[in-house]
């Protein structure tokens, strides 16, 4: 079975290492944050038990763990011999850019939280001085945005992203029963006429053909549905640039029974014909 490969990421507090392995995860890897070093050994072979489903790992190692570096390279050397792939990243900042964003954020530096954040950072850069000196790449976020760091480092890990697909995934609620809390986009169909209000059609769902005819026949279900994949059309590929691996939309109409699922089901076939990843739920449709 081939070997992981893995990143191990440090370097200065505030220079980036938490938005750093969130693009990590962005573009697939598996991510864990401050997992302590002397448990690395176990937790790869863990994954490479995983039958080839976790490839890749992006690890966060926090200066605040006190482990010594001597432990750490070690550590990354038994990884190594085990046939594994080990990159170590440092991120880094100048002086005056990370005393601005710890201003910003208003927190004290966590080495030194009683003294001024300068003296902080200037022991943190002894601290790791001779981490930095064993890098295998070395990033100055000085000058960079978040999204500048995300494009940089999914330009270096362009093996990884080429496989990573948006997952598009369609859910359907009721307002009735609150707003799902992890929604990107967000349609409201209670505009459309309601089956809910035809004896014949109220204990069905928008599962059944008869539900689903009633809401396409509307005019109004047509243009809103004509302009939606047009959205999509338009948006879709925006967010792919974006290197977005996920993208969820929230489809409610009142009860989450009938129009939001007669809506979700056209625009995942709309979706599914056109070659995306995507995935339908329905979170209300069993409720009274």
């Amino acid at each position: 079975m081939p070997g992981l490969k893995l990143v191990v990421i440090t370097g200065l507090s505030g220079a980036g290492k938490s938005h750093a392995l969130k693009c990590f995860e962005d573009v697939g890897y598996f991510c864990v944050d401050n997992l302590p070093p002397a448990l690395l050994p176990t937790f790869v072979e863990l994954c490479h038990q995983q039958g080839g489903e976790i490839k890749n790992v992006a690890l966060g190692i926090d200066i605040r763990e006190r482990v010594f570096f001597a432990d750490l390279t070690g550590i990354l050397q038994r990884i190594k011999d085990l046939g594994h792939s080990v990159e170590l990243l440092f991120l880094e900042a100048r002086d005056p850019v990370l005393v601005r964003r710890f201003s910003e954020s208003r927190r004290p530096h966590p080495l030194l939280p009683e003294l001024p954040v300068l003296e902080g950072v200037r022991f943190e850069k002894e601290r790791l001085a001779e981490i930095r000196a064993h890098a295998d790449r070395i990033i100055d976020t000085s000058n960079l945005s978040v999204h500048d760091l995300r494009d940089l480092l999914s330009r270096h890990f362009s093996q990884e992203l080429s496989a990573r697909r948006l997952t598009i995934s369609l859910i359907t609620f009721g307002y009735k029963f609150g707003v799902p809390y992890d929604i990107d986009l967000l349609f409201d169909v209670r505009f459309l006429r309601n089956p809910y209000f035809v004896p014949d059609l109220k204990p069905l769902t928008g599962e059944d053909p008869r539900v689903r005819s009633y809401v396409l026949d509307d005019p109004d279900a047509k243009g809103f549905l004509d302009r939606l994949e047009q959205f999509f059309t338009y948006m879709i590929p925006l967010f792919e640039r974006e290197r977005r691996s996920y993208l969820n939309v929230g489809i409610g109409c009142t009860g989450g029974r009938h129009r939001s699922v007669v809506i979700a089901k056209r625009l995942h076939e709309s979706f599914s014909s056109a070659g995306h990843h995507v995935t339908l739920s329905h979170r209300d449709l069993t409720k009274p």
